[in-house]
């Protein structure tokens, strides 16, 4: 609820500010309180609800939550731009904030706690490795390779991630539970949760641009060009979670997703100048769409269900925190290539080479989940029930 309040908070500045160096500090706040409110959800969703179809439910609709919140906000994005002003895409978070704030004090039931010392260290150094990564790949973009900050960038994101492997040995609470990543059997759904993140960023992004800037498409436009990617994951995430998921399993369901994923930015990286909407977006969406509903839900319920009771909430902030990382690389990187090709060959080839090359991320996840995926025991679904803590 604090978290959600500083988001507020931050969003009504983030509206009337007067200056771009206001809007830039709004944002950063509204991190912060993203940040505070995120690591609680699935925690929360865990501890009020019941195990069996009413946790899957509820697991099935944050799944969807996560996975179309991207392409939800640039329909409403440019609905709202279109008819009212960019402010209002930072205003329209205040009512729905408040709803959220008022849901839970009135129907959440508060987790247990546990005692635990806060890793000041291991959230300092993860900070800055996670800074230096993301901004010397947006830096290379803009500058090129051989930027002297770019190389500073990358020198200090490896040592603060080096430095956070010796911090995280030490602690008794760790900020990074190191052991999901010392197995690649327990690492490859959080690393699926990087990698698929990166390639759908950029999807958003450069069909973004494409309907924009090639097809010709205003903001609201190009937010509904996007309804088709939208329904076919509300459908697939219906039917995957009550049919697929118990007959085949996790692991099985996954690769299919990734492999959708992976052809879907394939058939993606063909269009060209002289593409439309029909003939360059409406089928790849689709295949996304349908895709993303078979990917996220696999992945989310692997990495939550091999943490330790204990764990849920370290998990749950892994989770979303490869997420983010992984779309803010992703974007990163396929700018860099975006602006290199478009130089040369103008910005259809740009955007079609970047996101054929986008389509490497999804294709890594799934070599990783075809070797290393697996479908979660029944044991482990049932001993789900067990009294859910955070710290």
């Amino acid at each position: 609820m604090v978290g959600v309040g500083v988001f507020i908070v931050a969003s009504a500045i983030g509206g009337f500010a007067p200056t771009p160096e206001i809007l830039v500090a709004a944002r950063v706040l509204q991190g912060i309180g993203a940040a505070i409110a995120a690591p609680s959800t699935l925690v929360l969703l865990v501890a009020n609800t019941t195990e069996g179809a009413n946790r899957a439910r509820a697991m099935s609709l944050f799944v969807l939550a996560a996975g179309s919140g991207g392409a939800i906000g640039l329909i409403l994005g440019g609905f709202l731009t279109t008819s009212f002003g960019w402010e209002w895409v930072m205003f329209v978070n205040v009512p729905i904030g408040i709803l959220i704030i008022l849901g839970a004090a009135l129907f959440l039931t508060e987790t247990d706690r546990l005692p635990a010392k806060l890793d000041l260290g291991g959230a300092a150094v993860s900070t800055i490795g996670m800074v230096g990564l993301v901004y010397g790949f947006t830096r290379a973009a803009s500058h090129g390779w051989t930027d002297v900050q770019v190389f500073v960038s990358f020198a200090v994101a490896i040592i603060a991630l080096v430095s956070l492997v010796f911090i995280e040995r030490r602690h008794s609470s760790p900020v990074v539970q190191l052991h999901f990543f010392a197995r690649m059997r327990t690492a490859t759904p959080l690393l699926g949760m990087l990698l698929v993140p990166a390639g759908m960023f950029g999807f958003f992004y450069f069909a973004a641009l494409f309907t924009q800037n090639v097809l010709g498409f205003d903001p609201l436009g190009t937010g509904l060009a996007l309804l088709p990617f939208v329904a076919a994951m509300l459908i697939t995430n219906e039917l995957a979670p009550r049919f697929l998921l118990p007959r085949v399993g996790e692991k099985v369901v996954g690769v299919i997703g990734l492999s959708g994923m992976t052809i879907g930015l394939i058939w993606l990286g063909q269009m060209n100048a002289a593409s439309t909407f029909t003939t360059g977006i409406l089928g790849p969406a689709i295949v996304l769409g349908i895709s993303a509903g078979l990917t996220f839900a696999p992945l989310t319920s692997i990495a939550m269900a091999q943490a330790p009771k204990t764990e849920v909430s370290a998990a749950s902030s892994l989770i979303q925190g490869m997420q983010q990382l992984g779309g803010s690389i992703g974007v990163a990187v396929l700018t860099t290539i975006f602006i290199a090709v478009t130089a040369v060959s103008g910005e259809a080839r740009g955007i079609s080479t970047s996101l054929l090359i986008g389509a490497a991320f999804p294709a890594a996840a799934l070599i990783l989940f075809a070797i290393w995926g697996r479908r979660i025991p029944a044991d482990s679904k049932s001993d789900s029930d067990a009294p859910v803590a955070m710290h």
